[in-house]
């Protein structure tokens, strides 16, 4: 008998290549409904073009480069806000979540900033930082800051209390419970505020490529809006998802790289 363990599947739980096509089976039907319906004429062609016209116009850009060249800025400029913001969230959040003082003192300004709308601060932006690339990182790091910085510091403050008192047994000093208990412990909320705060990068990058821009995803999206041509605003649309979709599956594949000790369903 070999000394591996043999793999058990769950009765009834569906294979891999099952769940993808049970996940493609909604947005084919989908696809499929709205070309009959574009085709017969039923709905309308300038509001609602045909996926295979937006296909038609997505190779079209593509062949063309104007897609890529667009494509890059924006990545650029959701990655820069998402770092920054990020960054200093994942910081404040583990400042706060350690220390009753720094909660007192930051929390209560971080959750008033927090309430104001990101469109409501666009004009400040633009007179503070004007209209180039700082205006438009800020305003996506805004967004990217507030998730990775509750996450964490919900995370941190709902560590077990056991985990402290399997600590004092074994010797640990402050730092050493911090690094080898408290962090590791809170690193599922702390991925799950990574994931919202780059999805928040994104949304953050349409609103922030509206400030008299002239290159971006958003721009191309605004360009073709003013000259009706909707197959490119569908086209930009599709683009966001999927750079969306990647980025969270990128991230989930770090988290579950993360947790690999961690036993779960």
């Amino acid at each position: 008998m070999s000394n591996r363990a043999a793999v058990v599947r769950t009765p009834g739980r569906p294979g891999r290549s099952t769940q993808v096509l049970l996940g493609l089976l909604v947005p084919a039907v989908v696809l499929g409904l709205w070309q009959i319906l574009g085709q017969n004429g039923w709905i309308s062609d300038l509001l609602f073009p045909t996926p295979y016209t937006i296909l038609t116009s997505l190779v079209s850009l593509a062949g063309s480069g104007d897609l890529w060249i667009n494509l890059r800025v924006s990545a650029a400029r959701a990655f820069s806000g998402f770092v920054l913001g990020g960054g200093l969230g994942l910081f404040f959040g583990i400042l706060v979540g350690l220390f009753k003082r720094s909660e007192k003192l930051l929390d209560p300004s971080f959750q008033m900033i927090r309430m104001i709308p990101s469109l409501a601060v666009v004009p400040l932006f633009i007179l503070w930082f004007g209209i180039g690339e700082e205006s438009k990182v800020l305003l996506i790091a805004k967004g990217a800051f507030f998730p990775i910085y509750i996450n964490t510091f919900v995370a941190i403050r709902g560590v077990d209390n056991k985990l402290f008192e399997v600590a004092r047994v074994l010797g640990f000093g402050w730092f050493k419970q911090v690094t080898k208990l408290v962090l590791p412990a809170a690193v599922p909320g702390i991925m799950l505020g990574v994931r919202l705060s780059l999805g928040l990068s994104w949304l953050g990058l349409v609103v922030a490529e509206l400030i008299a821009s002239t290159s971006g995803i958003g721009y191309m999206m605004s360009d073709a809006r003013q000259f009706a041509d909707t197959p490119v605003v569908f086209v930009g649309i599709l683009v966001f998802a999927v750079c969306g979709l990647l980025s969270d599956g990128a991230v989930r594949l770090a988290e579950r790289r993360l947790l690999r000790w961690k036993e779960s369903h």
